[in-house]
């Protein structure tokens, strides 16, 4: 996954639990590789793992790592129904990206 064309790509993330479930934002270097870590629970002992939020449900590059954090901390005093509705604009049916993303 280091090696993979998208990895040191800044980017913003939402994973859920299934549609409408529970929702984890989070933000990375790495997409593939911080995908596969929470689908396999390496390196994970929190949130995710514990209400086993694994489908990538929306993502967004960015070119530096700073405006990635500051989209992060923006999205997470979102309402919930803010973060839906950007999910369903471009994921109408939640479905896992990664696999799309990642092959």
């Amino acid at each position: 996954m280091r090696n993979h064309p998208l990895a040191r790509q800044p980017a913003v993330y939402i994973l859920a639990n299934g549609k409408n479930g529970t929702l984890y934002i989070g933000v990375t270097m790495n997409l593939p590789e911080r995908v596969w870590q929470h689908k396999n629970h390496v390196n994970i002992d929190g949130f995710t793992a514990r209400y086993d939020v694994h489908d990538l449900v929306w993502y967004e590059f960015f070119e530096n790592m700073p405006e990635a954090v500051a989209k992060e901390k923006t999205m997470k005093k979102w309402r919930r129904e803010w973060k839906i509705k950007l999910i369903e604009e471009q994921n109408p049916e939640w479905l896992d990206l990664s696999g799309v993303l990642f092959v």
